[in-house]
């Protein structure tokens, strides 16, 4: 009977723990992961600036005017989208806060925003107007450079206090990359040969940015982390790297890179390459975010005399558009709960 009893209470307390381990499991297998994309689709006469969710596009525009989307980000579920809107002949630098636009410039001059990125409850937007690099912290312009020579702001990234822009600036007639850290410029690059830093990101005190740097014949994919560069590829064909993301210590950067025929999309986790497409059709990708194990990455491959907008989910190509229209994915963004 002792030994019945005994049996009888292992049993109950073998059922009990294993409930309490799939109790504890269950959070993280049923967690979901929201993707955002924005892009922009040709509607037959115009570019219109677009946003997909889990696959599910919605214009930001009436399609009336040309558009185009460049940067997306989430937080506290407000949707942030960074692009511009031509009103006339002048294209204007916008910011859409869940689908409601808001102007950055007048239309006076070619303006676009290129970047987005929300810290608490400050907005920052990277951008340019008629050749001058601009920062916008909700919807204020900073100017980082004096004016006197060309230059683009393409990416921003807020770490604690401290606000960095990624882009270039033009000297001598020869675009040197450049990270503007609280306004103060940083030159990734000597000016001896054309450079433009496309995106930076902060892990703990370390900055990364890439880009490109050109060789004296041909634009070679470049990372440089706090400062010192190294090449991804080896400069025989072209090559640019358009966005980075770090997660656990693991550095993502994707880009694209000639072939023989076609241009191919690619991506380097810690400097190992892996082509996201075969070359057999013409492929570019623009960023890259991270969640948990699953990597995103956004951009575009010909096929079938169009271009689809795609993302890439762990090398795994999904279409957003039937290929009808033209489009490109410029960015990428996830939220998981």
């Amino acid at each position: 009977m002792k030994t019945i009893l005994k049996n009888i209470i292992l049993t109950i307390l073998a059922i009990t723990f294993f409930s309490c381990n799939q109790d504890d499991d269950a959070p993280k297998n049923n967690k979901t992961t929201d993707v955002y994309v924005a892009g922009f689709e040709d509607n037959g006469l115009r570019t219109v600036a677009k946003i997909w969710k889990n696959g599910i596009g919605t214009p930001l525009t009436d399609g009336s005017r040309t558009s185009e989307a460049h940067s997306i980000f989430v937080s506290n579920g407000d949707i942030y989208v960074a692009g511009f809107v031509y009103e006339g002949p002048k294209s204007t630098a916008k910011l859409w806060k869940n689908g409601m636009e808001t102007s950055l410039t007048d239309g006076s001059k070619n303006a676009e925003a290129k970047s987005v990125y929300v810290s608490g409850t400050d907005v920052y937007v990277a951008g340019y107007e008629s050749g001058d690099a601009k920062l916008w912290k909700n919807g204020i312009e900073l100017p980082l450079t004096d004016g006197t020579n060309f230059s683009e702001a393409l990416s921003v990234y807020v770490s604690g206090n401290d606000i960095y822009v990624a882009g270039f600036e033009e000297k001598d007639f020869i675009d040197v990359a450049k990270i503007w850290k609280n306004g103060i410029e940083i030159p990734l690059t000597d000016g001896l040969n054309y450079a433009q830093a496309t995106s930076v990101y902060v892990s703990g005190n370390d900055v990364y940015a890439v880009g490109y740097e050109r060789n004296g014949t041909k634009n070679v994919a470049k990372m440089w982390k706090n400062g010192i560069g190294k090449s991804l590829t080896s400069g025989v064909n072209k090559a640019e790297a358009t966005s980075v993301y770090v997660s656990d210590g693991d550095v993502y950067v994707v880009g694209y890179e000639d072939s023989e025929t076609k241009t191919v999309a690619k991506m380097w986790k810690n400097g190992m390459e892996t082509s996201l497409t075969n070359g057999v059709n013409e492929a570019q990708v623009y960023a890259v975010h991270v969640a948990g194990e699953d990597v995103y990455v956004a951009g575009y491959e010909d096929g079938d005399s169009t271009i689809y907008v795609k993302i890439w989910e762990n090398g795994k190509e999904i279409a957003l558009t039937d290929g009808s229209n033209y489009g490109i994915a410029k960015d990428v963004f996830t939220v998981t709960y």
